[in-house]
């Protein structure tokens, strides 16, 4: 058996690396590649990814317009045309994935008109185009309209009689005569 220190790659496909500087008997001496003289022939002299000499680099000269939005919706597309390759009348997410339609069962899934219709679909998708919709429903099938996938929000506490009553009373035995001595003393 092999140990580790006998390791050895396989013959010719590793070169040992041309040693730089060594003189002009080996064929990279004096200036080691680098050229005679300039900011990249020295030590350290490295210049930044975009930098242009200080003359106003190209990502700051040109227009800036729009804007990302964080949330944004990405819809995988699918055309009508194109449900004659999912097996069978159901079309949801993982029919559409095992067919090759899409890529992903968990990204959302808009349907356009664009084709015909052999036969009637139930089509399940978190969009659809008007014709689409309409081309469906015509051809006998049935649109389903997903809603996406939003984060659950805190459920609010479900309010309890008893207690909704006695908070009622508390704030009805307050006495007022505290804020009005209060405005008396800022008056005054």
């Amino acid at each position: 058996m092999a140990e580790l220190h006998e390791l050895r790659p396989a013959a010719g496909s590793h070169r040992s690396a041309k040693r730089k500087g060594r003189g002009p008997g080996s064929g990279m001496g004096k200036t080691a590649g680098r050229g005679e003289n300039g900011q990249k022939s020295r030590s350290g002299g490295s210049i930044r990814l975009g930098f242009e000499g200080g003359q106003m680099p190209l990502q700051r000269r040109i227009p800036k317009r729009g804007f990302t939005p964080r949330k944004r919706h990405v819809y995988q597309i699918v055309n009508v045309g194109d449900l004659a390759r999912v097996e069978g009348t159901p079309v949801n997410a993982q029919t559409l994935r095992d067919a090759g339609l899409i890529r992903s069962t968990e990204g959302l899934i808009k349907i356009l008109a664009m084709g015909e219709l052999s036969q009637a679909y139930s089509v399940e998708a978190h969009k659809f185009s008007r014709g689409a919709a309409a081309k469906i429903e015509a051809a006998g099938g049935s649109v389903t309209t997903l809603s996406p996938v939003a984060r659950a929000a805190d459920p609010e506490p479900a309010a309890d009689p008893e207690t909704a009553a006695d908070s009622e009373s508390d704030v009805d035995s307050e006495p007022t005569g505290d804020s009005d001595s209060a405005e008396a003393e800022n008056d005054g």
